[in-house]
C-alpha cells in the first residue's frame, strides 16, 4: 500500500465515495465536512450503469434498490409543446449488469455515507476549511486555526475548490448563457420509469421519477443573455418558471404548473483542470472537472474518480498520483464535451434543421432502437472497477 492515512475534504457523493473506498483498502480515513450534518440540496440524480459498477463493487448496490429508487426503462425525447414522443431510448436493454436508476441525493448521500461509517471513516462535521496546502506533509489549515495532515489530501469541494486555484492558479468559468430551475413536484400524473426529455425552442425539461415513483424530479433549462449565478440554493418565484414555459404542454404543462417551491442556477462552462495532483493534494469530481448536467454525468464521474483514486493509492507504484489523472482525463475531457454538445441538440428552433433533426430521431428510434443505444456504450459499459491499462 502507497498510503496509510488520508483526509478527505467535501462531504457530497464524490468525497464519501473516495473516503468508503480508501478506508475499505485500509487507509485511515479522516472526512472534513463544514456542514453539522450531512444534507444535499437539491433532489434527484440518475445513476448510469457506469455509475453504478463503482456501487457496486462498495457492495452497495442492494441498498440502492431499498433506497426507494426507480429503475429506469428509458430516455424518451418528447416535443415540449404538444408533448408528442421522438424518440425513445430503451434502457430496459442493456445488459443484465448495467442498469439505469433514478434516486434522491439525499438517499444516496445516506448509503456512501453509511458505507464510510462501517469501514471506520472519521468524520469531522462543522469543519472549516481554510486553505489546503500541496507539500512534502500536505496539509489542511482549518478556520479556527488548526490543520490536518496527512499522505494524502483529496479535495472532494465542488467547483468552488480551494485546493483547485493553488494547482491550477484562477478559474477561468463563463457563463454558458443558460439558467436552470430544479424543483420537486407530487407524482399525479402517473410519470413512467423513463427520463423524459421535453424539447423546445431554447429551452428544454428534463423529468423523471424518484421515492418509489411518489414524486417526480423537473430540471427546466432555458438560454439566457443575462447572467445568473452558480449554486443549488438560490431560491426564485414558480411564476417565472411557469412564465419560461408557458407554451409546453401535455404532461410537461402540468408537472411544471404544479411547481410550488423551485430553485434556479446559472450553468457556467469551467474548463477540465489541467492539473490534478500535486505534493500529496488530488482533485476529485467537480474540482477538478465541473460538467454541464446535460449527460447526468456529474456523480457518475465523481463516483469512477473514487474508484481509481482509491486503487491508485492501493496498488499504484512510482508516481501513483499521477497515474489517477492519467487513468481519468481522456474520458471525463469527452463526457464535458458530449454534455456540452447535448443543450444544443435539445434547444433547436421550429424550423427545417429541427424537423429533420426529430425526423431522424423518429426513424432511428423505430427501426434500430438497439443501435441507437449502442451509441452510448463508451458511456455506459465503461467499469472502472475492472483492471485499468496505465
Amino acid at each position: 500500500m502507497n498510503i496509510s492515512n488520508a483526509v478527505v475534504v467535501g462531504g457530497g457523493i464524490g468525497g464519501l465515495a473516495t473516503a468508503a473506498a480508501l478506508a475499505r483498502r485500509g487507509v485511515a480515513v479522516t472526512l472534513l465536512e463544514q456542514a453539522d450534518a450531512l444534507r444535499e440540496v437539491g433532489a434527484g440524480l440518475q445513476v448510469s450503469p457506469n455509475g453504478l459498477a463503482v456501487l457496486r463493487a462498495l457492495g452497495l448496490e442492494a441498498g440502492l434498490r431499498t433506497k426507494e429508487s426507480v429503475q429506469g426503462e428509458a430516455v424518451v425525447l418528447r416535443d415540449g409543446a404538444t408533448g408528442a414522443q421522438v424518440a425513445r431510448l430503451p434502457l430496459d436493454r442493456l445488459p443484465k449488469t448495467q442498469r439505469y436508476f433514478f434516486v434522491h441525493r439525499t438517499d444516496l448521500i445516506d448509503l456512501l455515507a453509511g458505507a464510510a461509517k462501517r469501514a471506520n471513516v472519521t468524520f469531522e462535521m462543522g469543519a472549516q476549511v481554510a486553505s489546503i496546502h500541496p507539500g512534502p506533509t500536505p496539509q489542511v489549515q482549518m478556520a479556527d486555526g488548526s490543520s490536518r495532515r496527512a499522505e494524502l489530501i483529496v479535495a472532494a469541494d465542488g467547483i468552488h475548490s480551494l485546493a483547485r486555484p493553488v494547482l491550477n492558479g484562477p478559474d477561468t468559468a463563463a457563463f454558458s448563457g443558460q439558467v436552470a430551475w430544479r424543483a420537486l413536484v407530487p407524482n399525479t400524473i402517473n410519470h413512467p420509469a423513463q427520463a423524459q426529455v421535453h424539447m423546445g425552442a431554447g429551452r428544454h425539461m428534463v423529468s423523471y421519477p424518484l421515492r418509489g415513483g411518489r414524486m417526480i424530479n423537473l430540471v427546466a433549462v432555458e438560454e439566457r443573455a443575462g447572467w445568473a449565478a452558480e449554486g443549488w440554493n438560490h431560491h426564485d418565484d414558480p411564476a417565472n418558471l411557469q412564465a419560461a414555459f408557458a407554451d409546453f404542454g401535455g404532461d410537461a404543462g402540468q408537472m411544471i404548473e404544479a411547481v410550488r417551491e423551485v430553485t434556479l442556477w446559472g450553468l457556467h462552462l469551467h474548463p477540465v483542470a489541467q492539473t490534478w495532483q500535486q505534493q500529496g493534494v488530488a482533485l476529485l469530481g467537480d474540482a477538478a472537472h465541473p460538467t454541464l448536467p446535460f449527460l447526468a454525468q456529474g456523480a457518475n464521474m465523481a463516483l469512477e474518480d473514487a474508484w481509481i483514486l482509491a486503487e491508485a493509492a492501493a496498488h499504484g507504484r512510482g508516481d501513483w498520483l499521477a497515474g489517477y489523472q492519467k487513468l481519468r482525463e481522456a474520458r471525463v475531457r469527452r463526457v464535458v464535451a458530449a454534455a456540452e454538445k447535448n443543450a444544443h441538440r435539445y434547444h433547436l428552433r421550429p424550423g427545417p434543421m429541427r424537423s429533420l433533426a426529430h425526423l431522424g430521431l423518429r426513424v432511428g428510434s423505430s427501426i434500430a432502437p438497439s443501435q441507437m443505444l449502442g451509441a452510448f456504450n463508451w458511456l455506459y459499459s465503461h467499469d472502472v472497477t475492472r483492471p485499468q491499462k496505465k
